[in-house]
């Protein structure tokens, strides 16, 4: 029996403090990613989970991505909300004096807590290395934890090469969850250009760099060919960034698999960027349909546009070349011997085509603007078409810069429009000839466009060539790449058709609709789109993913550079001396005898 006596104080003295305690448990969270348990929702509204009093709320934020761990299966999920709340209502109408800090200790984590909404996605039963669609919700007290490193990667899959359904898949880094830098995101190259993709985000926000990022890597694992009609001169040579001065463009990237074609050749060697090829169209090649789509931009009325197919069956080919001869226009008609008057100029073309005169005299003035056009020629001199088929035939990538014609939306829709009727036309030639195995299928071809909108406008979409390669899928081996920033302006039907979408800040609620229409939990994800930062961030979601995910976007620049292969002028020249030295003899060596 202890000497000591016994001592209340001294008891009571031992017990740790509340501050000892939280810090405590402070020292305990750091080695554990806990962030709460399930306390209600369903599979269609989602998960309601109230966070462990430790756990900072402000530290977490939408688009993170956490995983439910229930007792046969793993459930992988998005934050899709964060939220305030309490036992007792009477707390918001009398909030407690918190100057105290016991009593705020007290308070937090049992009368006031944090919760977040979960938007479940995928699920994983344990001992299973597949994941699925979620059918199903975790049951109550589920603990609820940040996703390791170990998880995502059982999601997304490893960067590289590797079999996906008896099919070798290549899987690009796009970037790294939220608040996870060391982890990588990859989408399936091979299912990105087997529809339709898009970029999307409001102005300003990095569409371009992302979407180089993207045809970077389709063009370094050949996956596809791409077209790119490049409308700022942004794609092909080196541009501006607000990063650096100047970033790479894909041929400086890849210089033997990209070549830059262009409408003004002395606008493209001035930025140096050196066109292989440049590019004129014949008034005579130009046909009624590769004009119909300028209706809105030239402003031309349904007659016009009636007039211009009238033209085209009187005349033929040469009917754009004849029109805008003001010589041609002119002296056109003559007498006519049933009325024994003289009838010339547009007063009798109106008669021969049946077409009032002010209408054709509108469409005249309509027409004016392409007289400006340095890429149109009254005769071609040279197939063009068939150049960039040779090029992209051959495996190369073709980038077409529009010079100083960039800024006017007239002429960058009515070449896009030109060249994209044509070379859809060959690729549906040469696929329907490998069906009777006459020749091999065409290479899988991938035509980046801008404005996108422009072109796939629901008055219009329905009878245009992009309209139709977004609803073929890929049956021609053609997919689209749209980059835009007002996706509420595409055709719902067209936008439906968009495998993948990567979608960086909107603020339209609108284009915000329009991005997540026939997406599962779309409502979900509405408040993460709407709060993303305005640059470098973007929710991935559709066929190159498994499930919706946010990203912090990977860095174009030197670092994605060297990934891609190129080498700097002096770590060349540093292996070329190695390489030298490799080469010759040791000093005391004497020659053979």
């Amino acid at each position: 029996m202890s000497d000591t006596p016994y001592s209340s104080d001294a008891e009571f003295d031992a017990i740790p403090t509340a501050t000892q305690e939280r810090a405590t448990l402070r020292a305990t969270a750091e080695h554990t990613d806990k962030l709460g348990v399930v306390i209600g929702g369903s599979l269609s509204e989602g998960l309601a989970v109230k966070l462990d009093r430790d756990v900072s709320l402000e530290d977490l934020a939408v688009g993170r991505y956490v995983v439910a761990r229930g007792r046969r299966a793993r459930f992988f999920c998005m934050i899709t909300d964060v939220a305030l709340d309490s036992t007792n209502d009477m707390i918001a109408k009398q909030p407690p004096d918190v100057t105290d800090p016991f009593l705020a200790a007290i308070y937090r984590g049992t009368t006031t807590f944090g919760t977040v909404h979960l938007s479940p996605l995928l699920i994983m039963e344990e001992g299973k290395e597949e994941v699925k669609p979620v059918k199903t919700v975790p049951e109550h007290f589920t603990p609820v934890a940040t996703a390791s490193q170990a998880e995502v990667d059982q999601v997304f899959g490893p960067e590289g090469e590797r079999k996906v359904g008896g099919k070798t898949s290549h899987f690009f880094h796009i970037g790294a969850p939220l608040d996870m830098e060391s982890v990588k995101i990859t989408l399936n190259l091979e299912r990105l250009v087997e529809r339709s993709s898009g970029v999307f985000g409001k102005s300003g926000t990095g569409k371009t760099f992302l979407a180089r990022l993207l045809l970077a890597g389709i063009i370094q694992q050949r996956v596809a060919v791409n077209l790119i009609f490049d409308m700022h001169n942004e794609y092909g040579w080196e541009a501006s960034s607000e990063q650096v001065s100047r970033v790479k463009g894909l041929k400086q990237i890849f210089p033997g698999g990209v070549s830059i074609f262009t409408l003004d050749d002395e606008s493209s060697r001035r930025r140096g960027s050196n066109p292989d090829y440049t590019v004129n169209i014949g008034y005579d090649q130009i046909e009624p349909e590769d004009l119909e789509m300028l209706a809105g931009i030239l402003n031309l009325s349904e007659p016009q546009v009636g007039a211009v197919y009238a033209l085209y069956r009187k005349f033929g080919r040469a009917w754009l070349t004849n029109f805008l001869d003001d010589a041609w226009v002119d002296s056109y008609g003559g007498f006519d011997p049933d009325t024994g008057k003289d009838i010339s100029g547009l007063k009798a073309l109106a008669e021969d085509t049946g077409q009032g005169q002010n209408t054709l005299a509108a469409l005249r003035r309509r027409f004016e603007r392409m007289r400006n056009y340095g890429f149109l020629k009254p005769k071609a001199l040279d197939d063009s078409v068939g150049r960039i088929m040779k090029y992209l035939e051959a495996g190369t990538n073709v980038v077409l810069e529009f010079g100083r014609y960039g800024s006017d939306l007239g002429a960058y829709i009515l070449v896009a429009n030109f060249l994209t009727r044509r070379i859809h036309r060959q690729y549906v030639e040469k696929k329907e000839r490998s069906f009777g195995a006459a020749g091999g299928e065409p290479t899988p071809l991938v035509i980046t466009i801008e404005e996108a909108h422009k072109f796939l406008d629901p008055a219009i979409a329905g009878n245009t060539i992009f309209g139709t390669i977004a609803r073929e899928l890929r049956k021609y081996n053609v997919t689209l790449f749209i980059v835009d920033q007002r996706p509420s302006g595409i055709d719902g039907e067209v936008m439906s058709q968009i495998g993948t979408r990567v979608t960086m800040l909107l603020d339209n609620p609108e284009d915000i609709k329009a991005v997540l229409s026939g997406v599962s939990g779309g409502e979900g994800l509405r408040e993460v789109l709407a709060r993303l930062d305005t640059r470098e961030q973007a929710l991935i979601l559709g066929h190159a993913v498994p499930m919706p995910v946010v990203v912090q976007t990977r860095r174009y620049d030197t670092e994605f550079y060297k990934a891609m292969g190129v080498r700097d002028p002096e770590e060349l020249g540093q292996a070329l001396a190695a390489n030298v030295a490799t080469m010759r003899p040791p000093k005391e060596f004497e020659g053979f005898d």
